[in-house]
């Protein structure tokens, strides 16, 4: 368990020696100890840095391939679309979506995101108008803008070189966002 954690060279060290994410690591081989078939784990990768991150991912897919299952609680959207065949997502409690996460983001959310920041987002967010064919949320110094067809979206930001946009294709974070920001009750900055 300790070569599979990655932890093997640190097999006589002691817990105060090692990284945060060292004991993270541990942590979920201890877990493993009496091999069981159903694993639940609260934010297994909380706190860990980016390399190690994609590490313990690695070793949640084996146990996954070798016909374990894992039950995760987890705020990291982007570990749940790697790592889970079917993802429920809850607000205050109450399960307000379930499903495999690529059918919650092709029924939940536009295709393509453009992320527009910088100094000016929210004149800029405003300045589309009637004319916009794509919803925008402004979150911060964040317009989050979903869109079937982003052309149109992006050709808006000549004229504004303050501004920087990053285009993707959706993904589980923007689900999240979206279902929570439309729930009843739920604070929502919308453009």
């Amino acid at each position: 368990l300790l070569e599979f954690a990655g932890l093997a060279d640190k097999a006589g060290a002691k817990i105060d020696a090692l990284s945060g994410g060292m004991k993270r690591r541990l942590t979920i081989a201890r877990a493993l100890v009496n091999d069981p078939q159903v694993i639940f784990m609260d934010e297994p990768t909380t706190g860990l840095d980016p390399q190690a991150r994609h590490l313990v991912w690695d070793r949640l897919k084996s146990l996954l391939s070798a016909g374990k299952t894992l039950i995760l609680t987890t705020h990291f959207m982007d570990e749940a679309e790697r790592l889970c065949r079917r993802v429920g997502i809850m607000d205050r409690g109450e399960l307000i979506a379930l499903d495999t996460p690529r059918n919650l983001i092709e029924r939940e959310i536009e295709p393509q995101v453009v992320e527009v920041y910088g100094d000016g987002v929210r004149e800029w967010a405003d300045s589309l108008g009637r004319a916009r064919s794509s919803r925008v949320e402004v979150a911060g110094e964040t317009a989050f803008c979903y869109a079937a067809d982003a052309a149109p979206l992006l050709a808006t930001l000549d004229g504004w070189p303050s501004l920087r946009a990053l285009k993707r294709v959706a993904n589980l974070e923007d689900v999240f966002i979206t279902l929570i920001a439309s729930a009843p009750d739920n604070f929502k900055v919308a453009a």
